[in-house]
């Protein structure tokens, strides 16, 4: 089973920038679609961004212009850049493989820790 560990999130201003990492402990150039989900206090956790391994990204309406997803097969690791971020992108971040379905997307491995990322006013 393949782990996962995400870091790089913080306590940041609103308007600023973070970098998120999420290492996976195995090879993620077979999977097809890598995601980075969200979820803040009291909320269902909800995908953010998707990446497959080839051809266009998804984001969710809310953070589109402002993140960014990318994906480094030879390091097993996807990123996300977030811009401009609000308070309200306060969330515990998490990534996971993911299969498309329908409109939706499917979790495929276990959870990993997830990262704080924390936008003060």
């Amino acid at each position: 089973q393949v782990q996962l560990v995400e870091s790089g999130g913080g306590l940041v201003q609103a308007g600023g920038s973070l970098r998120l990492s999420c290492a996976a402990s195995g090879s993620i150039g077979s999977v097809n679609y890598m995601a980075w989900y969200r979820q803040a206090p009291g909320k269902q956790r909800e995908l953010v961004a998707a990446i497959p391994s080839r051809g266009s990204t998804n984001y969710a309406d809310s953070v589109k212009g402002r993140f960014t997803i990318s994906r480094d097969n030879a390091k097993n690791t996807v990123y996300l850049q977030m811009n401009s971020l609000k308070p309200e992108d306060t969330a515990v971040y998490y990534c996971n493989a993911v299969r498309p379905i329908g409109s939706t997307f499917l979790p495929l491995w276990y959870w990993g820790p997830g990262t704080q990322v924390t936008v003060s006013s």
